[in-house]
């Protein structure tokens, strides 16, 4: 296997990593319904000139089949990705890469509930783990008085985020739409923003300065756009299941920017939710490649 294919996935999740590490910067430099609305409106504009054409060639297919795409649009770009930003606000970067290491497993839980798959036991334990993972995390290494001290704001929005992702990731495959990769990004893309519109025109004025600019290019250009095509490359060459692997090194780059961009510190709680977490992710995941690789050898 070229290594060229393996960088695909790799760069895509470095580019996401560090967009976690903008949305933490972006907490009180904009207002996060401000950044939500901006980010896919200046993605939207930099893809019209190469995608409206094709679009509107395809304008039967889209009318068509609209309602499921908003319904992609709403989970996967408005909900996942806005409340990343509202999140930022009250948690940590290395809590939000730490609880967005959950996606795979979101994506597996919702393949049982929506695609009639059947659940291995790898699955069902593999949950638990991860869950529990994740409550020494809130909780800051004392999952047992959950009800006496509760969880951050931050970390009850990401994970609310990242079981929307699940369900997108899932819904993409049931309702599967007959346009190519970047028709429908470049339409969901769209209609993120208009949805946003409301949330930005509600939003404190929080105007586009120097010190928010970067911010806002990186998030609409680099993470909406280049991460995108990165990914796409990914498992148009690599699979949907070996690329889905490398999103267990999310939490890992997002630790480590954060302790060298934010001056984030790493605790014991962390570093034990995180290994409790994604042992249980793998240990899902593993079963999945094994159930899904050929018993024969298969010619390619």
């Amino acid at each position: 296997m070229s290594i060229k294919y393996l960088s695909f996935p790799l760069i895509a999740i470095l580019i996401w990593a560090f967009n976690t590490i903008v949305s933490k910067l972006s907490a009180g430099a904009i207002d996060p319904g401000v950044i939500s609305f901006d980010r896919w409106l200046l993605a939207g504009l930099v893809m019209t000139p190469f995608m409206a054409q094709k679009v509107w060639a395809n304008r039967v297919t889209v009318l068509s089949h609209l309602p499921k795409i908003i319904v992609f649009s709403f989970l996967g770009m408005v909900l996942f990705q806005s409340l990343a930003y509202y999140a930022a606000a009250s948690t940590s970067a290395t809590n939000m890469g730490l609880i967005g290491s959950l996606m795979p497993l979101n994506t597996m839980l919702f393949s049982t509930l929506l695609l009639k798959e059947r659940p291995t036991t790898s699955l069902i334990v593999g949950a638990a783990l991860s869950m529990f993972g994740i409550l020494i995390l809130v909780t800051k290494g004392l999952p047992f008085n959950l009800m006496n001290q509760g969880i951050a704001i931050g970390d009850g929005l990401m994970l609310i985020g990242t079981i929307a992702y699940g369900a997108y990731s899932v819904l993409l495959r049931k309702w599967a739409v007959p346009l190519p990769p970047w028709q429908m990004l470049y339409m969901q893309i769209m209609l993120a923003a208009l949805m946003l519109l409301p949330v930005y025109l509600l939003s404190p004025h929080s105007p586009i300065t120097p010190e928010n600019l970067p911010l806002v290019l990186f998030a609409g250009i680099f993470s909406s756009i280049i991460a995108g095509f990165f990914w796409m490359q990914g498992v148009v060459h690599l699979g949907a299941n070996r690329a889905m692997l490398f999103m267990n090194l999310l939490p890992v780059f997002v630790a480590l920017f954060a302790v060298v961009a934010l001056n984030e510190k790493l605790h014991a709680f962390h570093i034990v939710g995180g290994l409790v977490t994604l042992s249980g992710v793998l240990l899902a995941e593993l079963s999945k490649l094994r159930r899904t690789t050929p018993t024969s050898p298969t010619k390619r």
